[in-house]
C-alpha cells in the first residue's frame, strides 16, 4: 500500500498509511533507489510503497519510493552529500526575523536560489515584527527589495497575530515546508496556526544571540487552521548555515531576478566576471541603483563561497 513519510532518520521512518494507520517502517534492503545520492534516503513529504509486517501491523517495510514532484535540499558538509529537507511541496515558507536572532538577508537569498533551482514557490515570512527593530531602515529596505523583485513577503508576529490570517490563507489545502535558521520561530508559527500542536520552543542563546536547535528532525504534521481548512506543514530543523546544492558558481547570477536579464549583455559577454570589467551591464545597474549594493554584495559572496568551498559566514 501507499504511505506518506511524516518523519524519520537513518533507516526508520514514521509513515501515514492509506489505511489510516501510522506505522514505523524500515527500508527493505536499507537502500532506496533514487537518481541522486542523498545523505538521507527519505524526507517528510515523500510518498512510498510499503508492505505491512505480518506479525505486527504497526510496523512495515518501505519497498520503493514513488516519484517525487520536487525536493528541497541543502549541502551537508559533515555528510559530504546533499541532505533532503522536504519533498513534494507547494510552498517554501522562508522564515526570518528583524532581530533575535539577528537579521541575515543572505541566508534568505541562498534559500531563494535553492527554491528557484527546485522550482518551488517561496514565501518570505518576516516573523517577530512586533520588535522595535522591525522599524529599522536597513531591515525595511531589504524586505522592500524582495517585494519589488516580485517575491511574496509577509510581516508576521506570533505575539500580536499580525499577518497570521494571511499566512493561513496561503497554507490552506497545501503542503508547505517551514525553513529558517535556528530561533526564528518556526515552531511558534505552527503553534499559533493550530493551538492543538504544542511544539517545543526554546529561548535564544543569551551568549551568542542566536537560536538553539529545538527541532532536531524534520516532521510533517496536518494542522487545523479552522473548522473548514487544514494544511500540511513540514517543520524542518533549524540550521545556522544554508549551503547551496546543484548550482555552479558561474550560474548564481541567473538566480538573482534583477541580474538575470543582463547576463550575457556585457562588453565581454559570458566571460565577464562582473567585478571590474569596463562595459559590464551588471556594474552599470549597480551604479545606477537598479541593482542594490546589498544584493550585489550578496551575489559576490554566494558566488565566491561556491567557487572556493569556504562557507564560513
Amino acid at each position: 500500500m501507499n504511505a506518506l513519510v511524516l518523519s524519520g532518520t537513518n533507516n526508520l521512518f514514521t509513515c501515514e498509511c492509506e489505511d489510516k494507520i501510522i506505522r514505523q517502517c524500515s527500508v527493505k534492503g536499507k537502500v532506496i533507489k533514487t537518481d541522486k545520492n542523498y545523505y538521507n534516503p527519505l524526507a517528510p513529504g515523500d510518498y512510498v510503497k510499503i508492505e505491512v509486517d505480518p506479525i505486527n501491523e504497526e510496523k512495515g517495510q518501505v519497498l520503493e519510493l514513488i516519484p517525487r514532484k520536487n525536493t528541497f535540499a541543502r549541502w551537508n558538509i559533515k555528510g559530504k552529500a546533499p541532505q533532503l529537507l522536504a519533498s513534494n511541496l507547494d510552498y517554501l515558507i522562508l522564515v526570518t526575523t528583524p532581530d533575535e536572532p539577528p537579521f541575515r538577508p543572505r541566508f534568505i537569498d541562498r534559500e531563494l536560489i535553492q527554491s528557484d533551482v527546485a522550482e518551488i514557490t517561496p514565501v518570505i515570512v518576516c516573523n517577530k515584527c512586533d520588535l522595535a527593530s522591525a522599524e529599522d531602515a536597513d531591515f525595511e529596505q531589504r524586505v522592500s527589495t524582495w517585494e519589488n523583485l516580485g517575491y511574496k513577503v509577509l510581516r508576521v508576529s506570533t505575539k500580536t497575530g499580525l499577518g497570521i490570517s494571511e499566512l493561513a490563507e496561503i497554507l490552506a489545502g497545501k503542503t508547505s515546508a517551514l525553513v529558517g535558521q535556528s530561533g526564528v520561530g518556526k515552531s511558534s508559527i505552527v503553534n499559533v496556526l493550530d493551538s492543538s500542536h504544542n511544539l517545543k520552543t526554546n529561548e535564544l542563546s543569551k551568549k551568542y544571540g542566536r537560536g538553539q536547535h529545538t527541532t532536531t528532525m524534520g516532521s510533517l504534521m496536518h494542522i487545523e487552521l479552522d473548522k473548514n481548512r487544514t494544511a500540511s506543514i513540514i517543520d524542518t530543523p533549524g540550521i545556522r548555515r544554508f549551503i547551496l546544492h546543484e548550482i555552479d558558481y558561474h550560474d548564481v547570477g541567473l538566480y538573482f531576478r534583477e541580474m538575470q536579464p543582463l547576463i550575457g549583455q556585457c562588453k565581454f559577454g559570458a566571460s565577464c566576471t562582473h567585478i571590474s570589467e569596463p562595459g559590464c551591464k551588471i556594474l552599470e545597474a549597480v551604479y545606477s541603483g537598479i541593482i542594490t549594493e546589498d544584493r550585489y554584495e550578496s551575489w559576490k559572496r554566494i558566488t565566491n563561497e561556491i567557487k572556493t568551498g569556504d562557507f564560513d559566514e
